[in-house]
């Protein structure tokens, strides 16, 4: 929707396709689906959720078996997000490195985006 022609709009280390690709094999999902929501200190925090069907307005990213869907109304805020997969001693869990955060809070878990107008812009410019 947003997207580049030839460019995915998320990326995947492996480590996060070998999580997401276990997950998905585990439970039987189709994939996990990424969103937002408003919350959290910084404004928005993101979403993810097991998926048993794409639909039909999700960006959907495939990368050696693991998928992703983005919810239509993230897939601006979330284009060029690398996603992660991180084990330390403390915790596990995914990782987002977003090009279009602009603040985020101390825990990590809230996020706020650039101006809306400043993204579309920043999209136009790379696509040319």
């Amino acid at each position: 929707m947003f997207g580049i022609p030839g460019k995915a709009a998320v990326t995947m280390t492996p480590a996060a396709v070998a999580h997401i690709s276990k997950l998905m094999k585990k439970n039987g999902n189709s994939g996990l689906r990424i969103g937002v929501k408003k919350g959290g200190c910084a404004g928005m925090e993101y979403t993810m959720e097991y998926a048993d069907q794409i639909d039909p307005m999700d960006e959907v990213v495939e990368q050696e078996g693991a998928r992703v869907m983005i919810a239509p109304m993230a897939q601006m805020f979330l284009f060029g997000t690398e996603i992660d997969y991180e084990t330390s001693l403390l915790e596990s869990g995914f990782k987002f490195r977003n090009p279009n955060v602009e603040d985020a809070c101390g825990c990590g878990e809230s996020i706020k985006f650039k101006d809306l107008d400043e993204l579309t812009a920043e999209r136009a410019n790379t696509s040319e």
